[in-house]
């Protein structure tokens, strides 16, 4: 059970990051950029889901490390994913492009 619940915890940090990258003017992934209010509050909320599994888990105040820790990690490796791995134009972000 508790296998599951710390996978859980990191799928939701994770989907957390990425909504919250979505909703950032600086995205890089051409897919994300569309309804960045929604997206923040979507990442909020997956952000905060995951932090109660993580602290069911651990217990909170290692839940809240490793919530940000998890989240930390999506959130520095989606730039550079977009970059190497990404669309074409992932160097300018939308704000460049306007």
């Amino acid at each position: 059970m508790t296998a599951w619940l710390g996978v859980v915890a990191f799928a939701m940090a994770a989907l957390s990051a990425v909504a919250l990258y979505a909703g950032s003017p600086h995205c890089m992934w051409r897919v994300l950029r569309g309804r960045p209010r929604s997206a923040r509050l979507i990442g909020t909320l997956l952000a905060l889901a995951s932090l109660l599994a993580w602290a069911q888990l651990f217990g909170v105040a290692a839940g809240l490390g490793a919530t940000l820790a998890s989240l930390m990690l999506v959130l520095v490796a989606q730039p550079y994913l977009a970059l190497f791995i990404g669309s074409p134009d992932a160097d300018t972000t939308a704000d460049e492009k306007a």
